[in-house]
């Protein structure tokens, strides 16, 4: 699969746009999933209020995942509760690759309606957000409750509490009988910049940060989902009067499912004979189902 870039050279489906606004002290991340975003949901049915969290959690990852400086790291953000008709959502990013799974209870979902709200589908839950730097080793978590009437804004408040960076996050999620299509914009404010300076005096009055919130808050769902639409107008569209704004193509995306008969087999290989022949069937083959691809594979150890 390979992101659409347009004739004119210009950002469409399937990759990232990165760009900063110097003068204002902000770095920003712009993306929007096409052929992508059906790949991961085609692996299981789901209905439309999980299709389209998950897709906008998807959008999440890409975004939160591109501010990754270590190109082999990986940024996982999970969703889980105790009694919510979702019990788990989780997604992940890895050098491009975007992958995601639900678990939900059918029953209790079809009773919510067709638009049940954020608390209805997680009830008293939690987001954690985890930062995996594979160069150094080194792991970052923060874990805020999921509170507010989207994950994006959940998001927002992970960024707020847990690095004090102010954040701002849209998102949205169109389905078409050609297709479904999910973009968003991410855009914070580093008044010390981004290269491992302190971040002490970052503020939610700074006037710069109330400058890029008002800009970028006008963004609309329509125009984050608007195929004919490259990223770079939506970037210009937002913050065309700036002096200067420095855009740059990111990654280019792909569904991730890292999963296969070879790397089964290496983590089996870990456990101990005994426990190895506990998870062999009737036909002494261990059979290993992939949330994520729903796939199954099949293990001959003999």
């Amino acid at each position: 699969m390979t992101a659409e870039v347009r004739a004119d050279g210009e950002t469409g489906f399937d990759r990232t746009l990165l760009f900063t606004v110097p003068d204002k002290d902000a770095r920003g991340r712009v993306v929007r999933l096409g052929p992508v975003l059906d790949q991961v949901l085609s692996a299981h049915a789901y209905p439309a209020p999980v299709r389209n969290l998950l897709a906008e959690a998807l959008v999440l990852a890409a975004l939160l995942g591109s501010l990754l400086k270590d190109e082999s790291g990986q940024l996982t953000m999970q969703a889980q509760t105790q009694d919510g008709v979702i019990d788990l959502l989780v997604v992940d990013y890895r050098g491009g690759e975007v992958r995601g799974y639900v678990r939900y209870d059918k029953a209790r979902l079809d009773e919510l309606g067709p638009a049940p709200t954020l608390h209805a589908l997680f009830g008293d839950g939690y987001l954690a957000i985890t930062f995996d730097l594979a160069t150094t080793g080194q792991r970052y978590q923060g874990v805020v409750p999921l509170e507010g009437e989207t994950l994006a804004q959940a998001c927002e408040s992970y960024f707020w509490q847990s690095e004090q960076v102010p954040t701002l996050i849209r998102v949205g999620v169109k389905s078409t009988a050609e297709g479904n299509v999910a973009g968003g914009l991410l855009i914070q404010h580093l008044p010390e910049g981004e290269e491992g300076r302190e971040r002490l005096h970052a503020q939610l009055d700074h006037p710069h940060w109330e400058h890029m919130a008002i800009m970028g808050g006008a963004v609309r769902a329509d125009e984050l989902t608007d195929s004919t639409l490259s990223l770079e107008s939506i970037v210009w569209r937002l913050f065309h009067e700036e002096r200067e704004v420095r855009v740059q193509q990111g990654h280019e995306l792909e569904r991730g499912c890292r999963c296969t008969v070879e790397h089964y087999r290496e983590l089996i290989g870990r456990f101990s004979p005994d426990d190895r022949k506990e998870m062999k069937n009737e036909q002494g083959l261990i059979v290993v189902d992939c949330a994520f691809c729903s796939r199954d594979f099949i293990i001959d150890l003999d």
